[in-house]
């Protein structure tokens, strides 16, 4: 490739922080906000017909997203570098919404898997950085110049399209609120002056954290060591027990440890569900080993995807804090959960309409 920026470049990162950053006062603003876009991170490099979408990992994605590399060539300049997320939106109880199942499930090795996906789930681009245009390198320069250059630079869509973003301080706070309704993550703050700095974490990102009671229904084994790989958790939603997701982060001792204190919970003597059979397995899911319902663990979790009524489920694994022994399982129900108001993410992407305007 022959641009002034070219692959590797690993991202820049952000730290997380508990609240939005206010702007100094009687000062002129230092911080541009946006939100935290919930997709595959990539830097995307065209030069021309040639395309890497860099994953944060260094591995090329664009084999995986054709439609979206058809989508680079006709939508953004002839040779640029652009920081950004592939998505992929769904519809889903009656609204648009980020979906990271479908997304997920982009990744695969057969060719006609791949083609019919492009075809099912369309992915987007979200661009929110730019670091080279033609024959320049922009990375040290001011990340608010960036941005004013990004906007010119890249369009409004149908498949490309750059975050919305703004410096005022009550409408991050809002969107932290409101747009996780569509699937997003939380607010992204950027320093206006700030120069690009590949993998270092000059950004900030807040994201939702919740916790909830859950039932342990079960357990994964771990693939390469004696040890559990994932808790499996439920609610009640009256008398059925429904699944609600997994918790999978633990130390291999810890591992190995909880698959001799579950022993006693297991269901039978060498019981493992697998098939279609059991509702607790998806086709991406391994097989399962079912326990009695009778231990609560607390978790913290991000956000819930879907609704009570059909199931909400995490949105990703939750991080097991402490057992609840206090806690009757009967009593985890949905009713705790803090699940999002509806937002649907064509308004998110008007917005960016309007957005794009006013940044001219």
């Amino acid at each position: 490739m022959d641009l002034p920026v070219v692959p590797p470049v690993a991202p820049m990162l952000a730290k997380a922080a508990a609240v939005v950053p206010r702007q100094p006062a009687e000062a002129p603003p230092e911080w541009s906000y946006e939100p935290k876009w919930d997709g595959f991170r990539a830097v995307i490099f065209r030069d021309r017909d040639d395309v890497v979408f860099a994953s944060r990992g260094g591995k090329d994605l664009a084999r995986y997203f054709p439609e979206l590399v058809d989508a680079v060539r006709a939508e953004l300049p002839d040779r640029c570098v652009v920081d950004g997320e592939i998505v992929v939106p769904r519809p889903r109880d009656g609204s648009i919404r980020l979906d990271w199942q479908a997304l997920s499930e982009r990744i695969h090795p057969a060719a006609s898997r791949i083609a019919l996906l492009a075809a099912e789930t369309p992915a987007r681009f979200v661009a929110f950085d730019l670091l080279a245009l033609g024959d320049r390198d922009i990375m040290d320069t001011p990340f608010g110049d960036r941005r004013r250059s990004l906007v010119a630079a890249v369009g409004g869509g149908p498949s490309c399209h750059v975050t919305v973003a703004t410096t005022d301080t009550a409408t991050a706070q809002r969107w932290f609120e409101e747009f996780e309704g569509a699937g997003l993550d939380g607010v992204v703050a950027k320093r206006l002056d700030g120069v690009y700095r590949p993998d270092k974490r000059d950004m900030i990102k807040i994201k939702h954290a919740r916790t909830a009671d859950c039932v342990l229904v079960g357990y994964r084994r771990h693939k390469s060591i004696d040890g559990v790989g994932s808790l499996l958790l439920g609610l009640y939603r009256g008398d059925d027990l429904t699944p609600v997701g997994g918790a999978s982060a633990f130390t291999a001792d810890r591992r190995r440890e909880l698959l001799a204190e579950l022993e006693p919970l297991r269901v039978g003597a060498d019981v493992v569900a697998e098939g279609e059979a059991t509702r607790w397995r998806s086709a991406a899911d391994r097989s399962w080993i079912p326990l009695r319902p009778e231990r609560v663990l607390e978790v913290a979790y991000d956000q819930m995807e879907g609704t009570v009524e059909t199931g909400a489920r995490f949105r990703h694994a939750a991080r097991f804090l402490r057992w609840r022994p206090d806690r009757d399982p009967r009593s985890c129900t949905y009713d705790q959960l803090d699940v999002p108001v509806r937002y649907d993410l064509t308004d998110v992407l008007e917005t960016d309409v309007l957005e794009r305007t006013e940044d001219r």
